[in-house]
């Protein structure tokens, strides 16, 4: 989520009421950053300093809230004169925006022609382990693709719910990518009978509201816990509470009674995708997510919690999505 606005200010000020999670037992999350961009640099940044916490329970998936205080955010110095600034919102935390003040006049920014990027997908399409929002993958990628990024990332809950599809299905977008598969691993969610129609569905609504527009499946990255054995998965009890790791409690052996593995998962998954194209739906690809975090990618950029990629892979993810995309999706750079 970002703010976009067009001032001669050298200072803005946003009050937000910001609200951090906290998994039972764990830490509260860091502190989510603000980033101010112009010109496509990122010129200040900020955190709020107090908020408030959602605590989670990872097994019961119950909760409770503890709202907090008003913090200001302050980004500054902006470069002099006037200018198109946008403020990205941490993509970590819930922000309340309260009030913004500047040290000049505020305006609707210039109007933006660049093509509209809609993107679904887990936690790494959503941000988990970067260090700011201009890191997470998606949007490295759309600010070196020029696109106009709407991500609907759902952390742990890219799962082909009904109202996801219903969601992409109206919002305008001249390219449409769905990263699936990893947090169906994570629930144990389907079965290999269930999945592809599943997926089907999930298309056949998106199509419903887009009938021609470019539509990329694109597959789970490598995660080796899970390349071939099915989750669940959960946080390791024994690994720090600073720094969880992951861990599946999937076999091998399950996955010939129909569980899904990665791999499994990505032969369904080319195979929807093919068999719709044969049918006529040559605006719809697949890309294996391998292709963009690999064994290559592994072994130079290994994950920390073994599950996402910390901020050179999310780097070396948009990088590579941005190259590949206009191939993919027929989009002129």
């Amino acid at each position: 989520m970002r703010l976009v606005l067009r001032t001669s200010a050298t200072v803005l000020e946003l009050d937000v009421r910001a609200t951090r999670t906290r998994f039972t037992g764990r830490p509260v999350a860091d502190a989510g950053r603000y980033e101010a961009v112009v010109d496509g640099a990122v010129v200040a940044s900020g955190t709020a300093e107090a908020h408030g916490v959602v605590e989670l329970d990872p097994v019961t998936g119950l909760g409770s809230r503890r709202p907090g205080p008003v913090a200001t955010v302050r980004l500054g110095p902006l470069p002099t004169g006037e200018k198109d600034v946008e403020v990205w919102l941490p993509y970590g935390e819930i922000t309340v925006l309260v009030a913004l003040r500047a040290d000049a006049p505020v305006a609707a920014a210039s109007e933006q022609t660049h093509p509209r990027w809609v993107h679904h997908g887990s936690s790494i399409s959503h941000g988990a382990s970067a260090t700011a929002p201009t890191g997470t993958w998606p949007v490295v990628a759309a600010r070196a693709a020029g696109l106009d990024l709407v991500n609907l990332g759902l952390s742990g809950n890219a799962l082909l719910d009904p109202f996801t599809a219903r969601a992409i299905r109206d919002q305008p977008a001249d390219v449409i990518t769905l990263k699936l598969g990893i947090n169906v691993a994570n629930h144990d969610g389907f079965r290999r009978r269930t999945f592809a129609p599943a997926v089907d569905g999930f298309l056949d609504t998106v199509r419903e509201g887009h009938p021609d527009t470019p539509v990329v499946v694109i597959s789970p990255i490598l995660c080796p816990m899970v390349e071939d054995r099915p989750g669940p998965t959960s946080i390791e009890p024994d690994s720090p509470g600073d720094a969880p790791s992951f861990r599946t409690a999937g076999r091998p052996e399950e996955v010939a009674e129909g569980k899904l593995s990665l791999a499994v998962m990505r032969e369904v998954l080319a195979a929807v995708v093919a068999r719709r194209r044969a049918a006529g739906d040559e605006a719809l690809t697949y890309l294996d997510g391998r292709e963009l975090f690999g064994e290559a990618e592994w072994d130079r950029m290994p994950m920390p919690d073994l599950l996402h990629p910390h901020d050179a892979g999310h780097r070396h993810m948009g990088e590579r999505f941005a190259a590949l995309l206009p191939g993919l999706a027929g989009l002129r750079r």
